[in-house]
């Protein structure tokens, strides 16, 4: 076994602090990883407060160096630098594991924190921590030329926003719109751009629109303004809705074009409530999409390197943790904080 510090809640909302625990050794097919960058992500919030197995080591945003190898590894080496996600393992045997979408395993894909390991039966705990230990199958080569820093967030919100703007065939002669500005947000407006469509950033305060458009916006809509709202009318082929918090979805229905899909990629919590009819005029898509499987991530990646794509982050020392939750709770970051885990 393996000693490893990190940072857990102890009870259900409770501050994180350092703790000691042990991870399995490498198995035939596993590397350890030691963390170097940490993303921490709004899922961390709601684990934490809502987890139900403490102690609880949240992170899932993961860049480091290769420190042990199993005996069967032919991927990596030791001394490589890597990054790992919030997928660590799947049953492998099923249709969505043999395509390469594990995040959709029928059996369900063990998560890097709050699951189960397939291996030995232990729970598994995240990457605000000194190393961890996982099959190679979910280990992704760091991109050259890309700050590692800035990477660790594609690994949760870069993947999850660049899943369905592939699949829904965001490029050259599409209008993409993107709800909400923060950290999967941000990532959405940067890859759409990059991918060739024409992007459009609603937002609730005109403060944002430069850096909207900084960012990859060709116009900005004020989500607020009835007036600009009904401009859209029927100007969109695909949204993607990154917010997280409670709101209306029929203006944005309204926005999309003929046969256009309203993609929702933020949780917010509470039911979802719409007229029927949003839907029906126009045969409107309402959809969802999280994560991604192996194959996409791999993509996504590669992407990112060949465009210059990062994650806008804010670096803090692993023991400034619970500030950089409260802060992301209140929205108080731009776009994303990441633990350096070397401090």
């Amino acid at each position: 076994m393996r000693n490893v510090t990190g940072w857990a809640a102890q009870q259900p909302g409770g501050p994180l602090k350092p703790w000691e625990f042990q991870r399995r050794d490498p198995l035939s097919g596993d590397v350890a990883v030691r963390i170097e960058y940490c993303g921490v992500c709004a899922s961390d919030i709601s684990a934490i407060r809502h987890g139900g197995d403490y102690p609880l080591v949240p992170g899932h945003e993961m860049v480091g160096e290769i420190i042990a190898v199993g005996g069967d590894v032919s991927r990596f080496a030791v001394g490589d630098k890597v990054a790992v996600g919030n997928i660590v393992d799947s049953c492998g045997v099923c249709p969505a594991c043999r395509a390469g979408r594990e995040n959709w395993c029928f059996e369900f894909p063990t998560l890097t924190y709050g699951g189960v390991d397939r291996k030995d039966g232990n729970p598994t705990r995240g990457g605000f921590s000194s190393e961890y230990v996982l099959d190679q199958r979910f280990v992704y080569a760091l991109p050259q030329g890309l700050d590692p820093a800035g990477v660790a967030p594609l690994m949760c919100a870069g993947i999850t926003t660049y899943s369905p703007l592939r699949r829904w065939g965001a490029g050259p002669g599409k209008t993409v719109g993107i709800v909400g500005m923060g950290g999967l947000g941000h990532l959405a407006l940067k890859l759409a751009h990059a991918l060739g469509a024409e992007v459009v950033q609603f937002t609730r305060s005109m403060e944002k629109a430069a850096d909207a458009r900084a960012l990859g916006a060709d116009d900005v809509v004020l989500s607020t303004d009835e007036d600009q709202m009904a401009a859209q009318t029927g100007r969109f082929d695909l949204i993607l809705d990154t917010v997280g918090a409670p709101h209306a979805l029929e203006p944005y229905l309204s926005a999309l074009a003929m046969d256009g899909t309203l993609c929702l990629v933020g949780i917010p919590e509470g039911e979802l409530k719409l007229n029927p009819l949003s839907l029906i005029v126009g045969a409107k898509n309402l959809a969802g999409a999280g994560s991604g499987g192996t194959v996409e991530t791999q993509e996504m990646l590669e992407f990112c390197a060949e465009h210059g794509i990062v994650a806008d982050v804010e670096l803090m020392r692993p023991d400034q943790v619970n500030e950089a939750l409260d802060r992301l709770a209140r929205n108080d970051v731009r776009y994303r904080f990441v633990l350096d885990m070397t401090k």
